[in-house]
């Protein structure tokens, strides 16, 4: 009995076999017409099979499952995860010169190319959710391109969906990922710019041509504040702000001479509304950086929202010496300037009707005249900077009228309904 049991459990096996060849050939016929629908059900059928079966078999199985749900290029998108695995399977079970090895590279790559190119699309017309699928199932496909990881991470951000964002950056940061890139560029002699190179190889070659020169290898910034400044601003979002500061520290605890991450912290806890604290930041980064006209600038806007005029406008002109057409600076420092009018308004109204009042009037009302004037240099600054600013135009319009410059105020009051037609 026992010898026939053998013999009975042989021939189940190779019925189970011969199943499933029949089966998979069903799935090469129907891929062969492109029946892509007709080809996974033959697969499914052999699935739960395919355990018991040899390498070569199941290489052939992940193989066509893999052409199968990816559809030439029109699976759904769990489709499409479920053929990068199948094809990942396919290498895993015969090796990397096996059978199916070159057919394998080759859809990988046309699917690589395919993702991408969806990926950029999608980029173009502002679908970020669907950018960031479409980068993330590159990075899938080619592990080694992590860049491709960091813009799925990037767009993710871009169309608010956080958790996926989140998901990506902590895998960057699991990684090692820091986005430092070596880039080669050289000079064209005909155009005498810069340009970029993808690779050393290219770059010599047009060297050697001789359309080119001075060349050289240089790397690109590091991505960890940024990565590290997205992740907390998305857990402040979710509202964890404790893991947000947490993650800004342990960065900052890693990168103690990385500026950025100290501007990172800083403007995370001014969105908290801890603004000394933000204070205190900025002035640590100055103190590593101190010709950084954007630190002087958001120390000026702190100062003159704590009333500290005289200190904010310090930091402002230190930023104007640094970076002479710093538009903001100049449009700030004419609000700094003119936000010292409502208190002489609230004296002169106080004011009675006495010789006394009279001749504390018409100094009060000089003192607003006073500052009227030294408003407007900053006020045409930033309006020859930034042509269309009509607040700036609309303010000199009416500094202008109360002080007396009709020619001025008649030009002004010009542009300012040029600008206005402008935007109807």
């Amino acid at each position: 009995m026992k010898k026939q049991t053998i013999v009975a459990l042989a021939l189940l096996v190779g019925s189970f076999s011969f199943a499933q060849k029949n089966e998979l050939k069903d799935a090469e016929k129907a891929l062969k017409k492109s029946n892509y629908a007709e080809a996974k059900s033959a697969i499914n059928s052999a699935e739960s099979l395919i355990g018991n079966a040899d390498d070569k078999m199941k290489a052939q199985f992940y193989f066509l499952k893999g052409q199968a749900y990816y559809a030439n290029g029109t699976g759904s998108g769990a489709d499409m995860d479920t053929a990068i695995q199948s094809l990942d399977m396919v290498e895993k079970t015969e090796g990397k010169n096996g059978k199916y090895s070159k057919n394998v590279q080759e859809i990988k790559q046309g699917m690589l190319t395919s993702f991408l190119t969806k990926a950029n699309e999608a980029l173009e017309s502002k679908n970020f959710t669907a950018s960031s699928a479409g980068f993330e199932k590159a990075y899938r496909m080619s592990t080694k391109d992590t860049l491709y990881l960091y813009y799925a991470a990037a767009t993710a951000v871009n169309g608010e969906d956080y958790p996926v964002a989140l998901k990506y950056y902590e895998e960057l940061k699991n990684l090692g990922y820091n986005g430092v890139e070596t880039e080669y560029v050289a000079i064209n002699k005909t155009t005498n710019e810069e340009e970029s190179f993808p690779s050393k190889s290219l770059m010599d070659i047009s060297v050697k041509a001789g359309t080119h020169i001075k060349p050289q290898a240089k790397k690109s910034a590091s991505k960890k504040g940024e990565i590290v400044r997205n992740v907390a601003l998305i857990y402040m979002n979710q509202g964890d702000n404790e893991k947000a500061v947490a993650a800004m520290k342990d960065a900052r605890k890693a990168n103690p001479d990385d500026s950025s991450l100290i501007i990172s912290e800083a403007n995370m806890q001014l969105k908290m509304g801890n603004r000394e604290e933000f204070k205190s930041l900025i002035q640590e980064a100055l103190v590593k950086d101190p010709n950084n006209p954007e630190l002087l600038f958001n120390l000026g806007i702190v100062a003159a929202e704590a009333g500290e005029t005289q200190e904010a406008k310090g930091y402002y002109e230190k930023a104007i010496e640094l970076k002479p057409d710093y538009t903001d600076v100049y449009n700030n420092m004419a609000v700094l300037i003119l936000s010292q009018e409502q208190d002489i308004i609230e004296k002169m109204n106080a004011l009675g009707s006495s010789a006394a009042d009279n001749k504390k009037y018409d100094q009060l009302k000089a003192e607003r005249t006073k500052l009227y004037t030294d408003a407007i240099p900053y006020l045409e600054t930033t309006l020859k900077l930034r042509p269309t600013d009509l607040q700036a135009a609309k303010t000199l319009v009416n500094i202008y009228s109360a002080i007396g410059e009709t020619a001025k105020y008649k030009e002004m009051k010009a542009k300012v309904e040029a600008l206005e037609s402008g935007q109807k």
